[in-house]
């Protein structure tokens, strides 16, 4: 099978390519790196032959792990580095928006009462105080958080 890209074409499947890659390696699961091997060498052949026709100026050979990569320089501006940007971003405030939420309803009903709870009642819950975090992350971000030591018994 061919397939004719143009030059544009081209760089924007490099860095499709190169988003997918990344996302796969987040997953560190022995299975997950399983997928990610598959994507990774994927990832070389396509970019070998994107720098073989023409993209050599934004790939270039890892000599660690002997496999083409797109260059730091190109990743800096590149779309798919604010794609990762913005879903490590968006993971990170959704994640501890909910820990958060669940971890406040678990303290006042306890872990088995709230376990015991429908998806529907849990969503009737949590989301008043999801959306108390939410403004509260936009407006201040992580500032108002603070880490406090347990008392402990010597």
């Amino acid at each position: 099978m061919h397939i004719r890209f143009s030059e544009d074409e081209l760089a924007t499947l490099v860095e499709m390519i190169s988003l997918a890659a990344d996302v796969s390696n987040m997953n560190q699961t022995e299975e997950g790196q399983a997928g990610y091997g598959r994507y990774e060498a994927l990832e070389h052949k396509v970019l070998e032959s994107a720098k073989l026709a023409g993209l050599s100026k934004i790939i270039e050979m890892d000599p660690a792990r002997n496999k083409n990569r797109i260059t730091e320089e190109f990743q800096k501006t590149s779309y798919f580095q604010k794609c990762l940007e913005e879903l490590r971003n968006t993971i990170f405030w959704e994640e501890l928006m909910m820990r958060l939420t669940e971890r406040d309803i678990t303290r006042v009903m306890g872990e088995k009462a709230y376990l015991a709870l429908s998806e529907t009642e849990r969503e009737l819950m949590t989301k008043p105080l999801e959306k108390r975090y939410w403004d509260k992350f936009i407006t201040k971000g992580i500032f108002p958080l603070h880490w406090i030591e347990p008392h402990e018994e010597g």
